[in-house]
């Protein structure tokens, strides 16, 4: 199934938690800033009204955690609790032991509602015998600014974005194809950035949350806009950066998006002749109205993150 386009990476899981079972893990092949925890415990939630180190046990694994993580796949496996066992590539060697364990819940016979998820960086230490009988996934970040704004949007469950006030949308898409900007300036190496910065979904998580507390009553709010820029591009993202011109090019990019035009409609296409380049922020409107807008992107180039058409060259 394809994450880039209106299916997030939760939904992703959902439909493949359907074809899991209680000897059937579910592996999730980490790439760069994918952290799969938070869509797998919103999933118990809605599946058996998760209750952490009830009925739901996760353990990062690392030295002395081998013993821990033993003693809750057995528990999970004879009370039907869902384990999550985060970075199983940092021990190669237990990984064999682990193996040996899902054999032998396999033969013993699990309780129905066990669910045993693991998460690990690629690597050669992962016996073949744990890979054949997972489902494997992985949040591969995706290629063009398209992408990453298809991705990014898809990101917000689509009844929760339907229940916001249209001042938290707008601001909500832009901040989306902020984050998309980020991304996918980093293709353009040095021109783009003086270092390469690790951003992921999760500083667009964070940042989502913080918009929402600021505009909780957004109807009668006066948007804050010198208070989110500053968190958004000294904490959030500008958290990860360390070099002063890179931090200026952020908080650059958040003057030219975050301000009140983009409650209505305003250019996207930052320092570029509208006439000759031009997307623009939609009106306030439904998940589905978003979507299809998103499809309106123009072909990309080097302008729309404001630089000179001939930056991809060389």
């Amino acid at each position: 199934m394809d994450c880039d386009g209106s299916s997030s990476f939760y939904e992703v899981l959902s439909n493949s938690f359907e074809d899991s079972s209680n000897v059937t893990p579910i592996f999730f092949i980490l790439s760069p800033g994918a952290d799969p925890v938070k869509e797998v415990e919103a999933l118990g939630r809605k599946v058996i009204q998760l209750q952490i180190n009830v009925n739901y046990h996760n353990v990062a694994m690392g030295q002395g955690q081998d013993v821990v993580a033993m003693a809750k796949l057995d528990m999970g496996h004879k009370e039907g609790h869902w384990i999550m066992l985060q970075n199983i590539h940092l021990m190669p060697r237990w990984c064999t032991e682990l193996e040996k364990k899902l054999d032998n819940f396999a033969i013993e016979g699990s309780h129905p509602n066990f669910r045993c998820f693991l998460s690990a960086d690629p690597s050669n230490g992962i016996p073949i015998g744990i890979l054949e009988r997972s489902i494997k996934l992985t949040n591969e970040p995706p290629q063009g600014l398209l992408a990453n704004l298809r991705r990014a949007f898809a990101f917000f469950n689509k009844e929760d974005f339907e229940e916001r006030d249209s001042k938290v949308k707008s601001i909500l898409f832009g901040l989306c194809h902020f984050h998309g900007v980020m991304l996918e300036r980093k293709k353009f190496g040095p021109l783009g950035y003086n270092m390469m910065y690790p951003f992921s979904i999760g500083d667009l998580r964070d940042s989502a949350s913080v918009l929402y507390n600021y505009l909780e009553n957004a109807s009668s709010v006066k948007v804050p806009w010198d208070d989110l820029r500053y968190i958004f591009g000294e904490i959030m993202y500008g958290g990860h950066i360390v070099d002063d011109w890179d931090r200026k090019l952020c908080l650059t990019y958040l003057e030219f998006f975050m301000h009140d035009e983009l409650l209505d409609e305003t250019e996207l296409v930052p320092f570029t002749d509208p006439s000759k380049l031009s997307f623009l922020s939609p009106a306030p409107s439904s998940h589905e109205k978003y979507l299809e807008h998103i499809e309106l992107m123009p072909v990309e180039t080097p302008q729309f993150f404001g630089l000179h058409p001939n930056a991809e060259i060389g």
